[in-house]
């Protein structure tokens, strides 16, 4: 009885139009909630995997214009510490990369075999190879930089720092040049576009820097070990150092991921709302167009419960089935919401995700399960909640007054 009275008759048109929209609200609102969620977690799941596979869990910065020198004991001191995987010497600094074109950059220092352990890195050489890393002359850099700068794999570039020589005309800048042994494609704009690696003698020797650093930079098993390990990380450092997690080293960033999907989730959330008054308002008119089949079939015996079961199941199939249409929905876009990305792009001619902007070259989604169960029961709830106020009405319809002009 009640899918019958959702297949509206000619004069029920208009009926059925309104729970048509309910259905598509829902279906709608339950799919984007699914596709934004997944699309935030992935975004943060991509730029914590980036950023901690090329930068350590924590950093030990030695204060400025200075450097470690006597450090082999803080490395040893750290590598002890439970859960800590390695530690790694570094040295960074600011230059001018020369070749065709000139452009900022930052310099990292570091040993060969430390380099390698960065997978994000070594395993995304895409010109060149690692096999000169590590020559005195021997430097690799991120292959949007060496767009910008005209250059490729086996050219040279002149780099340019302004910590240089004083004498008696001024400071003059200190310019060495390098061969270009590999360009990498992290997938992170910001690393690509702007940081260049040496070997960590090669990078003593340009900065002057004798056998000293400038940082140590610390890996543990996975980012949620190591904001537990803070405490032995500060007594084992035991040096006058700056101490940062990466959550202290990023947290505006990752802060305002954070509060960016809590409101998104708030904004899209509405969607499913607006359907639920849509089902509200449909079965309120769905009641007053079928009063009169009410009251005849009170007549016949009908109970108020089975009459309220009627309308609720009426306006429930719209919520479920909309939830369901949404989750299929959700699911499906995720799963191919690169294809469905080059196939926009490609009809538009509109790059829709640019890496300066968002960071990454690719758009990443990550279903999380928990969540996507969390939308669905939300939506089930609100949506079986909007169908009891029409239902009760429904229910405590009067025969008498129903058929009285009948």
């Amino acid at each position: 009885m009640a899918l019958r009275y959702l297949r509206a008759r000619r004069q029920e048109g208009f009926i059925s139009v309104i729970a048509t929209f309910s259905f598509l609200g829902i279906g709608l609102g339950v799919a984007t909630l699914i596709i934004v969620m997944s699309v935030m977690n992935g975004f943060r799941a991509e730029l914590l995997d980036r950023i901690l596979g090329l930068n350590g869990h924590y950093e030990v910065r030695a204060p400025a214009e200075e450097a470690f020198v006597d450090y082999d004991g803080v490395v040893a001191r750290l590598a002890n510490i439970k859960d800590v995987v390695r530690v790694t010497p570094i040295i960074e600094g600011q230059v001018m990369a020369s070749g065709k074109e000139a452009s900022g950059a930052l310099v990292r220092g570091m040993s060969p075999n430390q380099l390698a352990a960065l997978d994000v890195l070594s395993t995304n050489i895409i010109e060149g190879s690692l096999e000169t890393f590590g020559n005195d002359n021997s430097i690799i850099l991120g292959y949007r930089l060496a767009r910008t700068l005209g250059i490729a794999a086996g050219d040279k570039v002149k780099l340019i720092s302004a910590n240089g020589t004083p004498t008696a005309f001024g400071t003059m800048p200190r310019v060495k040049t390098y061969d270009v042994a590999a360009l990498f494609d992290t997938g992170m704009y910001e690393y690509d576009s702007g940081y260049i690696y040496m070997s960590l003698a090669a990078a003593q020797s340009y900065f002057r820097l004798g056998k000293g650093i400038t940082a140590l930079e610390v890996f543990a098993t996975d980012p949620d070990k190591a904001l537990e390990i803070r405490r032995e990380i500060i007594q084992a450092v035991n040096i006058r150092a700056f101490i940062y997690d990466w959550q202290q080293s990023r947290a505006s960033f990752f802060n305002a991921l954070e509060v960016e999907r809590n409101v998104m989730f708030l904004i899209l959330t509405l969607i499913i709302l607006v359907a639920a008054f849509n089902i509200i308002s449909s079965l309120i008119m769905l009641v007053k167009d079928k009063g009169r089949d009410v009251a005849i079939l009170r007549t016949m015996g009908a109970t108020r419960g089975m009459i309220m079961r009627v309308f609720f199941i009426a306006g429930a199939s719209i919520g479920v089935i909309g939830t369901l249409f949404g989750f299929l929905l959700g699911l499906g876009f995720c799963m191919n919401i690169d294809k469905i990305k080059g196939l926009i792009e490609g009809l538009t001619g509109a790059e829709l995700f640019s890496a300066e902007i968002y960071f990454l070259s690719h758009l990443p989604a990550k279903i999380d399960p928990t969540e996507v169960m969390t939308v669905v029961l939300m939506a089930l709830v609100i949506s079986l909640l909007a169908t009891i106020y029409p239902s009760w009405r429904a229910a405590r319809l009067d025969p008498v007054e129903a058929l009285r002009y009948e």
